[in-house]
């Protein structure tokens, strides 16, 4: 399914995603959400779409291990996160709560750009440019637990947890 890219910039952290002064709202991640991204880009989380892409450059989410932080993007709507690099705790809790992380060469997608994404092809169509990007695939265990919606219903669904 189509969406639009929202295009960031390098080093956007976990405190760009969940701004510290509402540490209050951290058992409510439906209203966290409301906020996600503020520090970064005011626009985006009033604006964000269901199947919008966030598009970044290099670590994205540096700093603390919050889960929270990739939750609320995956609340938010967002399909999946396109950057360069990630920090690796980030990543890796993006693949737990079901979000996936992509990491493909982001220069070559604009903000406002049309993308669709075929995370079993390792392949990024820019339908406005009409170009197509290749990243890495997934690795399978990887692919998995996000077709289950992430690592918790991977384990109800199996009753256990993925070798990796």
């Amino acid at each position: 399914m189509p969406g639009k890219a929202w295009k960031f910039g390098d080093g956007i952290s976990t405190d760009h995603i969940a701004p510290g002064r509402y540490f209050h709202l951290r058992s409510n991640l439906p209203e966290l959400a409301k906020h996600v991204l503020e520090d970064a880009r005011a626009d985006f989380a009033p604006n964000v779409k269901k199947g919008d892409f966030v598009v970044a450059g290099r670590n994205f989410g540096l700093g603390s291990s919050r889960e929270h932080a990739p939750t609320i993007i995956k609340m938010a709507g967002v399909a999946a996160v396109i950057a360069k690099s990630f920090a690796r705790i980030f990543y890796r809790n993006c693949i737990n709560i079901g979000l996936p992380a992509i990491i493909a060469d982001s220069d070559q997608i604009d903000e406002g750009d049309t993308l669709d994404v075929d995370l079993a092809a390792g392949k990024i169509r820019n339908l406005t440019k009409s170009i197509e990007l290749n990243f890495p695939p997934l690795p399978e265990v990887m692919t998995k637990i996000l077709k289950e919606g992430g690592l918790i219903p991977y384990v109800k669904k199996y009753g256990e947890l993925p070798e990796i």
